[in-house]
């Protein structure tokens, strides 16, 4: 017998001003007083912004280019996803306590909401950031094949979520606005958020689509930024083993080892396409214009620029 999909605000909740999935804000007071240690790597995205991707590449620089060693778990037991907590199928907390040092570490928290003792240990950082069209779009089938998520409905409705993430002074319009929109609130905030932070040498801020140009230019700079060595033989094996197309196709990097009872991949793989897209579904001409207008208006002021093109 088929369950009835949960309504947005059974799922979604206002969480300091962010929204937010409630299983994992029950819990908070163990993200909040979760303990850092000074040799953590913190992964940063805003969801669907590349983090599968970088996050094995990073674990390819941790494990010296050696395959088999990433292929023996997957990347979400590698690398644990911080806040991320469902009951007693997936607790990163747990995950990151019992691992050993050096940890990798996975959030798609905006820096408000990040545990102060990576700060006080000051931990090394990597933000990675994707343009706002692509995003949408990856949030949008992500929504599709998560089986405790509602049904997104029409594309049209999600970029209309999507572009309502926009915080506002306005407590009420807040708590409304919140309500209309998707995890981990406003994209542009997260983005200036993160962006800010990256004055702090610690914190390398890096674009989804610079690696997309030049992978070897960018992995280069993350072995230069994790201060090792970065020789022909690693970076070739690392471009290798986390091209789209092989990722794609590894079991512990598509999220098939997850259980049906969490996915859906019969609906959308985890990884499409990892390409420009353009807002490639169908939207109304108007809509179109409003999120051009929308995102122009929301950064006109910010140092971060994203290319049209490759």
């Amino acid at each position: 017998m088929e369950t009835s999909m949960p309504e947005y605000y059974e799922v979604f909740g206002d969480f300091h001003g962010v929204l937010m999935d409630k299983l994992f804000t029950k819990y908070w007071e163990d993200v909040e007083t979760f303990s850092a240690r000074p040799d953590d790597l913190l992964v940063v995205t805003y969801p669907k912004s590349g983090s599968t991707w970088i996050g094995e590449i990073v674990d390819m620089i941790y494990k010296e280019g050696d395959v088999e060693k990433c292929k023996e778990d997957a990347i979400f037991n590698r690398i644990p996803y911080l806040e991320c907590r469902n009951e007693d199928l997936i607790n990163g907390i747990k995950q990151l306590k019992e691992k050993e040092s050096p940890r990798i570490v996975k959030t798609h928290l905006p820096a408000k909401l990040l545990p102060a003792s990576f700060w006080e240990k000051n931990c090394k950082i990597i933000y990675l950031c994707r343009n706002a069209k692509d995003v949408v779009v990856s949030y949008y089938y992500f929504f599709l094949i998560i089986k405790s998520y509602p049904n997104p409905k029409s594309f049209s409705e999600f970029v209309e979520k999507f572009m309502e993430g926009l915080q506002n002074d306005n407590m009420i319009c807040l708590h409304l606005c919140l309500l209309i929109s998707v995890p981990y609130g406003s994209w542009y905030d997260h983005v200036k958020s993160w962006w800010e932070k990256s004055k702090n040498s610690r914190v390398l801020f890096m674009f989804y689509e610079d690696m997309k140009e030049d992978i070897r230019r960018e992995v280069v700079k993350l072995i230069e930024f994790l201060e090792r060595d970065p020789l022909a033989e690693l970076v070739d094996k690392i471009i290798q083993h986390t091209s789209f197309q092989e990722m794609k196709n590894n079991p512990c990097t598509n999220y098939s080892m997850l259980p049906e009872t969490m996915i859906d991949l019969k609906v959308s793989p985890f990884m499409r396409k990892g390409e420009k897209t353009e807002l490639e579904e169908p939207l109304p001409e108007a809509l179109r214009e409003r999120f051009e207008e929308h995102y122009q208006r929301h950064m006109k002021d910010c140092p971060v620029k994203f290319r049209a093109e490759l």
